[in-house]
């Protein structure tokens, strides 16, 4: 089984490669794409999608454009997230969010350049290259079609929607495009890309409940969110059964995620 810091020096060194570099002009907004990426996220996206090659039989390598796609793909949604006009966030991982830390205008078209380049990425895969960015614009699409629903929500006063389309769509959506482009990236069979894509579905909706739980804001009763945690958890492990390589990894970051409130 992989490492966890080998995946994560992977992950980051290809991010790296897909980044503008810091005197591209506009310097400006090079430093906001930079700055986005760079500001201590888990790489949890990348993980997967590496693993999940590992998963259907190929190489961490052959995943690594896959990777710094999905991760430049988070990072986009984060920063738009973060907006006056969306949450208005001026904090994130311990420090001045983009649109604070370099204004509204930059951190907008910083969003704006990081989707575009992670399209670029996704592109350069040595292996499926079309399907590989068929699996990220899904996501792309998926992560804006859950914001809006939770904006309208939020807009019209009323409490967060209570189904799993919000889950589904800002947090899972993205779990599900790491872990289907990192197998085919790999070359995986369709049985296999399915069983992977179905890992990862029920992982993001494990990890946003997990979440609610930390944060103590989610819209169900405790001991059911619980349970939707354990339940979506062991769905995921089982989905793992049947692939041709090593899905050790995927199985232990599945447990490791689900005990993030311990």
């Amino acid at each position: 089984m992989e490492g966890t810091s080998r995946y994560i020096e992977l992950a980051e060194a290809a991010v790296a490669a897909a980044l503008p570099s810091a005197d591209e002009r506009p310097v400006e907004l090079s430093a906001a794409v930079r700055y986005a990426v760079e500001s201590g996220g888990k790489r949890i996206r990348p993980q997967i999608c590496l693993a999940a090659a590992v998963a259907a039989g190929g190489r961490a390598e052959d995943a690594l454009a896959a990777a710094a796609a999905i991760e430049l793909l988070h990072s986009y949604t984060l920063v738009h997230d973060d907006l006056p006009a969306m949450d208005g966030d001026v904090e994130r991982r311990g420090r001045p969010t983009v649109w604070k830390q370099f204004g509204e205008t930059t951190a907008l078209l910083a969003g704006d350049a990081l989707q575009a380049l992670a399209f670029r990425a996704a592109a350069r895969s040595p292996r499926n290259a079309a399907a590989v960015v068929a699996a990220l614009a899904e996501a792309a699409a998926g992560v804006v079609r859950g914001q809006a629903d939770e904006f309208a929500a939020r807009t019209a006063g009323a409490p967060p929607p209570s189904d799993d389309f919000v889950v589904r769509h800002k947090t899972a959506d993205l779990f599900v495009a790491a872990a289907a482009m990192g197998a085919l990236a790999a070359g995986a069979s369709p049985a296999d890309v399915d069983r992977l894509r179905a890992y990862a579905l029920n992982l993001g909706l494990a990890f946003q409940y997990e979440d609610d739980l930390i944060d103590g804001d989610g819209t169900l009763p405790r001991e059911e969110t619980e349970r939707r945690v354990e339940e979506t958890t062991a769905a995921a492990c089982a989905a793992l059964d049947g692939l041709p390589g090593d899905a050790a990894y995927l199985r232990n970051l599945a447990n490791r995620l689900k005990g993030r409130l311990q």
